[in-house]
This record gives C-alpha cells, sequence and structure tokens, in this order.
C-alpha cells in the first residue's frame, strides 16, 4: 500500500474574475486623466527658441494659436508657412480667421483674448512683423510668444 494517491480528475479550479471590471475602469479612468488631447495636427515645424524669463500662460481657452516655421512635409517646400488650426494659410486668411474665432465666443470675454504664436528659431523677423500687423488691423493687440526655458549654464 502506498502512502500518497493521486487524485482522480486533476481539474484546476475556475480564475476569480471578480475584480477584473474594478481593473478596467481603473486602467480607463488613468488613461483618460493623463492623456492630452490635441486640439490641431501639426504641419509645421516649430523648434523653440529659448528665453530665461518664461511664464506659464494660465487659461488656455482664452488662446488664438498661430504657428509658424518650416513644412515638416520637404513636398510643401522649405520657406517659413502659417498653420491656423489644421492647414496652411496666408498672411491674407489670418483676420478672418481671427474673426471666425471671435464669433463663437462670449462677446465679453473677446477683451481678454490672447494670441499664442510659436514660431520656429529659423523664422524671419519679417514675417512675424507681418503677422503681428495683420493681428493689429483685427484689434487682436495681445501677443504672447511661446518659447522654451533656457537652461542654466553656471
Amino acid at each position: 500500500m502506498s502512502k500518497f494517491k493521486k487524485k482522480k480528475g486533476g481539474e484546476s479550479p475556475a480564475i476569480n474574475t471578480s475584480s477584473l471590471p474594478d481593473i478596467v475602469f481603473m486602467l480607463l479612468f488613468f488613461f483618460m486623466v493623463a492623456t492630452k488631447m490635441r486640439d490641431s495636427e501639426m504641419k509645421v515645424r516649430t523648434k523653440l527658441p529659448q528665453a530665461t524669463e518664461v511664464e506659464k500662460l494660465e487659461k488656455k481657452s482664452r488662446l488664438y494659436y498661430i504657428f509658424v516655421g518650416p513644412p515638416l512635409d520637404d513636398r510643401n517646400g522649405t520657406a517659413s508657412r502659417i498653420q491656423l488650426g489644421d492647414d496652411f494659410a496666408d498672411l491674407d486668411m489670418i483676420q478672418p480667421y481671427i474673426i471666425s474665432i471671435n464669433s463663437k465666443k462670449n462677446p465679453d470675454e473677446i477683451k481678454y483674448m490672447t494670441t499664442s504664436l510659436k514660431a520656429d528659431v529659423t523664422v524671419k523677423m519679417g514675417m512675424i512683423s507681418d503677422i503681428k500687423q495683420e493681428l493689429r488691423e483685427v484689434n487682436a493687440l495681445k501677443l504672447s510668444y511661446t518659447a522654451a526655458k533656457a537652461l542654466d549654464e553656471d
């Protein structure tokens, strides 16, 4: 007679899946909170200039975004281009763009709107001046230049 006997029908016990929905919802909430959604698809390269005095803007809903830089795709040329929303634009398209955004905003909020100009390091100052002139004509006088914080080299 043997001391050890084999069990008949050695089935493995069922896996407890009662906590699986909790884990799935926890992952779902994590990715919902941690994911940043982009408003527009970038079509121009914007390697930002460095600045020593950088200040973060608080209310992102009160910003117009204008991107300026060389196109990411070489088929669109190499000269600096303006991007408004998801499309390339010319200088004469800036005023209608600002007016169309203002038409969707509350009239009391329009006076607090700021234009955020995100320009590549290689963009000529003449193009920036032309953009500023177009903004003056539509009375969008508050302008913010986007820059990267310079690293301290001590």
